[in-house]
């Protein structure tokens, strides 16, 4: 190759990256969240945004997809809803940590290595310590430091302030990861 290919070489690179620049990758975010509790945060959070993300949610998996065999479950919700996207958002209310569905979503998003991102919700209520629920699996992955655990209020900084801490959860070691927990089987 002669100096000519190398310039050549050099320009696609500085092109491909004005692209990305002026085109950035719309990233896709699965939101998991209890549907009868925090549809409302759920269709705020689309709303703002869904101009930045393509925001995928499991649109009621119970109705979706009849069965109660977990492992067949989840890998329906690998394979239909957490393949393509990069990073999993968790809106955390009161309810939400004895959820079975959520688990088995945060378990599929751990299978592909996703990012995982905790939302505490203003609803969800605080303890005698002033601690507040989260899934067990969610948990074990705050406290292991592979997912990213922030307030609703955090949200509030706009775009800038999820797409920062979307790439900071997918650039989580994947030693980090905690996957091991039975299957929550039923809600409550």
């Amino acid at each position: 190759m002669g100096p000519h290919s190398v310039t050549v070489e050099r320009a696609q690179e500085m092109q491909d990256f004005i692209n990305s620049l002026l085109n950035p990758v719309r990233r896709q975010i699965f939101v998991s969240y209890h549907h009868a509790n925090e549809q409302a945060f759920y269709a705020e959070f689309s709303s703002v945004f869904a101009h930045l993300y393509e925001v995928i949610s499991d649109n009621s998996l119970a109705r979706q997809i009849e069965s109660d065999n977990p492992e067949y479950v989840i890998r329906r919700i690998r394979e239909s809803y957490i393949t393509g996207s990069s990073c999993t958002v968790v809106l955390c209310g009161p309810e939400t940590p004895w959820r079975k569905y959520v688990d088995w979503e945060i378990k599929a998003t751990l299978d592909k290595a996703h990012g995982l991102i905790g939302v505490n919700l203003p609803n969800n209520p605080r303890d005698a310590q002033g601690k507040v629920y989260t899934p067990d699996r969610l948990y074990d992955n705050i406290v292991s430091g592979y997912a990213v655990w922030i307030s609703w209020a955090d949200l509030g900084g706009g775009p800038d302030v999820l797409r920062q801490y979307v790439e900071l959860a997918n650039s989580k070691p994947r030693g980090l990861c905690q996957n091991e927990r039975p299957l929550r089987r039923r809600n409550g």
